[in-house]
């Protein structure tokens, strides 16, 4: 990782890493996961090889993650100072308390405290919201956060996995109110889950916000693991959780070996350097239980794919969008632009319009 390789994320001067180094397998609370001894190795070397910016969240391994995080920085305050740390709230850690979680003013000043306490740090630099809380008002939220950054707390606010309308709406109450603006969101996004590509990514276009995509490697489906010709590997607590491949999948898969293979290269790596390529994404969330995988994931970095690489990985990849995607891309451009070049877009003319010369 160099300082050039460096990115903005959405309309603000944050800078991070391509790769964004994920910690939700820090710490074996979860059953599975990685221990803290294990973990810190792994942080110690994304830090070490030129990385910057590091994600967690209140839920994840119950807090154990956070703590990993803050015992590691504990007495080393101008290095952390020099690391962009990301953490997430929603999550309720406490089993029959209503207030817990969530995204109400109470529980989000109890969230970040705690948050704070586990990370052993007066401030984080991104504070994400996790998931879309139907029962909280947006305003009440969005000026909670405001009130994190104006207090020093928080220094960036991002959203994680809302609807596309929902977070255009806040997006354009935070503008109009004057509260501090979303500048990236967190979505799942990778060759086995493109369907962000329909309302979000355009969205994330127009109001200037990064996306970070997280499972870049759809639960460890593109990493080389899973070959249709090859039994798939055995691991039954994440199984649970991830289910297998199906039989569209792998045909991405199989695509994606290919690419792999012609370029000498690892399939993990391969589909790292796809994603990087999408309109609007700026860092990749991207995990590893162990530093051999964090190594071999960094990799990723030093991939060039070449345009016909793209085509053929988009291609086998593409998604089946919601209505009115289809329209969008296959009527609207006849209908509306006559056949012109528009910024570089070649349209075609309605076959209506062409079948007859009167006008009225």
């Amino acid at each position: 990782m160099s300082p050039d390789s460096f990115a903005t994320l959405g309309r603000s001067a944050l800078r991070v890493s391509p790769l964004t180094l994920g910690t939700m397998t820090f710490g074996e609370d979860w059953g599975w996961g990685t221990d803290a001894e294990h973990s810190t190795a792994i942080l110690a070397e994304y830090l070490d090889r030129g990385g910057n910016s590091i994600d967690t969240a209140n839920i994840y391994t119950n807090g154990h993650s956070e703590k990993i995080i803050g015992d590691y920085f504990a007495g080393q305050g101008s290095r952390r100072d020099r690391v962009v740390i990301g953490t997430k709230f929603f999550g309720s850690l406490h089993p029959g308390d209503p207030n817990g979680g969530g995204a109400g003013r109470k529980s989000m000043i109890d969230q970040l405290d705690a948050s704070l306490r586990r990370l052993k740090t007066d401030y984080v630099d991104i504070y994400w919201l996790h998931n879309w809380d139907r029962f909280a008002p947006i305003e009440e939220t969005l000026r909670t956060l405001d009130d994190f950054v104006r207090s020093g707390k928080v220094r960036y606010i991002g959203l994680s996995d809302l609807p596309a309308w929902k977070t255009a709406e806040a997006s354009v109450l935070s503008h109009f109110r004057g509260w501090t603006p979303i500048i990236a969101l967190q979505l799942e996004y990778s060759l086995l889950e493109r369907t962000i590509e329909g309302e979000h990514v355009p969205m994330a276009e127009a109001m200037d916000m990064a996306i970070m995509p997280w499972s870049p490697l759809k639960n460890g489906f593109l990493s080389g693991r899973y070959r249709r010709s090859a039994a798939a590997p055995t691991d039954a607590a994440r199984a649970v959780i991830t289910g297998a491949p199906s039989q569209s999948d792998y045909d991405v898969i199989e695509v994606l070996h290919q690419v792999a293979e012609e370029l000498g290269a690892s399939p993990a790596a391969v589909a790292l350097a796809w994603l990087r390529t999408r309109p609007a994404v700026r860092s990749l969330l991207l995990g590893a239980r162990r530093k051999e995988q964090l190594v071999a994931n960094l990799a990723a970095l030093d991939v060039t794919l070449t345009d016909d690489h793209i085509e053929r990985l988009s291609a086998i990849s593409k998604p089946t969008l919601n209505f009115p995607a289809h329209v969008l891309e296959t009527g609207t451009p006849m209908l509306g632009y006559g056949g012109t070049s528009i910024n570089g877009f070649q349209t075609t003319i309605w076959p209506m319009l062409e079948s007859s010369a009167a006008r009225y």
